[in-house]
């Protein structure tokens, strides 16, 4: 049985780093190894600089295998576009004139010349750009334009159990989602992980008070992933086998349900509703 597949997403792009840009591409990917089961070890943000993609490739590769490492951004055809050639370098292998890509750049100078504007010697060599990848990179499916997704195999690839697939991906969300759910997930992801089960529970006591029944999930459920996340109502999040998840968070349903029954709970509710009402208020703190 080959072991479950295990991912990484490597973020790039100096828009990130700087604030111009909110990444949302890791949160949606990260949602969508969630739902086949694969656990998502890391999520790397790096600049636009190929020293910095080598050095965030190197260490995803490094770690338990089988593995699949989802690179997004950088990829264009403008100067700051560096991911293909990084991957390549970081892998020592040459970049090579992926023909389907070049195919779909060359048709897209033709529509752009026939609208009379001009493509200069300088335009073309910077689009076709985009057609140079990695060399046994191979093209996947779901791209709706010229911004290609590739992916290359390591070491056998995220088949065998001691190697791992590179996805490069676009940024711009849309394409991202698109090529992910037509090339990535078909071939590479469905089937490989072991989907969980998620509970959740809410409740508008201050997060600490609930600590001795998390404590209690922790110590006879360390196979069930606990997680607590304070807001105006606080939410519990289990996760793991179904009759584990089912069965600890029966003892939070027990505890929330003592806790309403003692005295000061009521003012307690009041006093944690009132400390989250301040950030809903015009000039809250």
């Amino acid at each position: 049985m080959t072991p479950t597949l295990r991912a990484s997403i490597i973020v790039i792009g100096d828009e990130i780093l700087g604030g111009f840009v909110v990444d949302t591409n890791s949160g949606w990917l990260a949602g969508r190894f969630h739902a086949e089961g694969v656990p998502l070890d890391r999520v790397t943000t790096v600049p636009d600089d190929a020293t910095a993609i080598d050095e965030a490739l190197r260490a995803e590769l490094a770690r338990t295998r089988p593995r699949l490492v989802v690179t997004s951004g950088g990829i264009g055809s403008t100067p700051d576009d560096l991911t293909l050639a990084a991957v390549a370098a970081s892998l020592g292998r040459p970049t090579t004139v992926q023909p389907e890509i070049d195919a779909r750049i060359t048709r897209a100078l033709e529509w752009t010349a026939a609208r009379g504007i001009a493509v200069t010697p300088a335009h073309e060599r910077s689009m076709r750009r985009m057609a140079l990848v990695p060399q046994g990179a191979y093209l996947l499916a779901g791209a709706n334009g010229v911004v290609p997704g590739v992916a290359l195999d390591v070491d056998g690839g995220a088949n065998e159990h001691a190697g791992a697939t590179v996805v490069i991906l676009p940024g711009v969300p849309s394409e991202l989602r698109a090529i992910f759910d037509g090339g990535v997930a078909p071939a590479l992801v469905a089937g490989r992980g072991v989907p969980q089960h998620v509970a959740e529970i809410s409740h508008d006591y201050p997060e600490s008070t609930l600590n001795p029944v998390l404590d209690r999930i922790v110590a006879e459920y360390p196979d069930v992933s606990c997680g607590s996340y304070p807001g105006r109502e606080c939410v519990i999040r289990l996760k793991g086998d179904r009759d584990r998840v089912v069965a600890a968070m029966r003892l939070v349903e027990d505890y929330l349900g003592e806790l309403a029954l003692q005295p000061g709970s009521t003012a307690m509710r009041d006093r944690w509703r009132a400390y989250w009402a301040r950030d809903t208020q015009p000039g809250g703190s």
